[in-house]
């Protein structure tokens, strides 16, 4: 069951700069890749510029290849060990939204986009991003459940109702898994970082 308009005002309520700032961005943000495209080819000249754009691009697609790859090798390994594979979705993710960035013709955002995808640029933007990520991941108790859930406005799927055993319907005391094989306790601890 799902709580249709209590997350999504919430949301408007606490941000409200959101979207005058996305709308100033894809305004601003072709204005200055024009601005410096138009700098270059006064520099350089326009073949040059050409050139320029077309190895950024070239080299911004071996990046995101190589990368890419990495960061596939790194999650297959982490889930291969048993191991959660945090940082490796956080680098995966952000060599996507490099990626991205790249598509676009231009310098500014190539540069942008090259600086989430290379290796040593890249700490800087996990940084970030779980710090982001831990803002909208807030822990509060069950409601009734003795057990924790996820903040509200998280996304559907998560909270009251997120599995068996979590959530109304789920009787006090039961600790198993869900699944197959699953029929051992459950452990609850903290997790010390």
């Amino acid at each position: 069951m799902s709580h249709p308009q209590a997350p999504r005002t919430a949301g408007r309520r606490r941000r409200p700069w959101l979207r005058p700032v996305l709308a100033a961005a894809f305004v601003l943000v072709p204005l200055a890749e024009i601005w410096v495209i138009l700098q270059v080819g006064q520099l350089v000249g326009p073949w040059w510029t050409i050139v320029l754009l077309v190895l950024d691009s070239l080299v911004g697609a071996w990046l995101i290849k190589r990368e890419g790859a990495r960061a596939w090798q790194a999650l297959r390994t982490a889930l291969q060990h048993g191991r959660m594979p945090a940082r490796e979705i956080a680098d995966g993710a952000l060599i996507l939204i490099g990626g991205t960035l790249m598509l676009s013709p231009g310098f500014v955002l190539d540069v942008a986009g090259i600086l989430l995808i290379l290796p040593f640029t890249r700490p800087v933007a996990r940084r970030l991003l779980t710090s982001v990520v831990e803002r909208r991941l807030l822990v509060v108790p069950g409601a009734g459940t003795g057990r924790a859930g996820f903040a509200p406005g998280f996304g559907p799927g998560f909270g009251p109702g997120f599995g068996p055993g979590f959530g109304p319907g789920s009787t006090p005391g039961d600790d198993r898994r869900p699944g197959p094989g699953g029929d051992g306790p459950v452990v609850r601890g903290d997790v010390i970082e």
